[in-house]
C-alpha cells in the first residue's frame, strides 16, 4: 500500500507541474502580444489568447492546453491507471492553481478535455462534441464548457463507469467552481460571447 501511495503522490506531482506550464502567457509573450493577464479577463487560456486577435495562438493555446492534460493521463498511466488518474485530476488542479503564477491561472476546460480523452476517450468526445455543439448554438464558451462538463459524468458512467467516472464528476464540480463568475454573468446576461471582450 505504501508503494502504490507514494506512486499516486509522484503522479500528482508530475501531473501537477506538467499541468501548470501556462503555455498561453508564453505563447502571447513570445509572440509580443503583451502579459495575457492584463487583457480581457486576464485568464491564461484559449479564450482569452483569442481576445488578443491572434486566432493562431489561441489554436496553437488550445492544443497546447488540452495536450499537457492528455499526456499527465497517459505517461504517469504506465505506473498504473489509478496513477493515471490522479495525474490527470493534479494537471487541473495546476493549470486552475499554477505555483509560478501565485496560484492565479485559468479555468481548465481545455486541460480537462484533455484528461477526458486520454483517460476514458469516448466521454472526452462525448464531452468535446457538447462544447461545439454548444458554443456553436449560443455563441457562448462558458456555457458551453459548463454543459460539455457537467455532461462528462455522464458520458463516462454510461461508457466506462468506475474511477474513470468518478473522475468526471470531480473535475466537473472544479469547473463550476472556477465558472461561477461566468454563470451570475450568463444569468444577468452579461456574459461576452466568443471572440468578444471581457471575461
Amino acid at each position: 500500500m505504501e508503494a502504490i501511495g507514494w506512486t499516486h503522490l509522484a503522479a500528482a506531482a508530475a501531473g501537477y507541474l506538467l499541468g501548470s506550464i501556462p503555455f498561453g502567457l508564453i505563447l502571447t509573450r513570445l509572440a509580443g502580444s503583451g502579459d495575457l493577464r492584463t487583457i480581457g479577463s486576464g485568464n491564461i487560456g484559449a479564450t482569452n489568447v483569442l481576445r488578443t486577435g491572434r486566432k493562431g495562438l489561441a489554436a496553437l493555446t488550445l492544443v497546447l492546453d488540452g495536450g499537457k492534460g492528455a499526456a499527465a493521463v497517459l505517461v504517469c498511466g504506465t505506473w498504473g491507471a489509478e496513477a493515471g488518474l490522479a495525474a490527470g485530476l493534479a494537471a487541473v488542479l495546476g493549470h486552475n492553481f499554477p505555483l509560478w503564477l501565485r496560484f492565479k491561472g485559468g479555468k481548465g476546460v481545455a486541460t480537462t478535455l484533455g484528461v477526458l480523452l486520454a483517460a476514458v476517450w469516448p466521454a472526452g468526445v462525448g464531452a468535446c462534441l457538447t462544447w461545439l455543439g454548444v458554443a456553436a448554438l449560443s455563441r457562448y464558451s462558458s456555457l458551453a464548457a459548463l454543459a460539455a462538463l457537467t455532461a462528462a459524468p455522464f458520458y463516462a458512467y454510461w461508457l466506462a463507469q468506475g474511477q474513470a467516472a468518478g473522475l468526471a464528476v470531480g473535475l466537473a464540480v472544479l469547473a463550476i467552481i472556477r465558472h461561477h463568475a461566468n454563470i451570475g454573468r450568463l444569468l444577468r446576461g452579461e456574459e461576452p460571447k466568443i471572440g468578444g471582450r471581457g471575461n
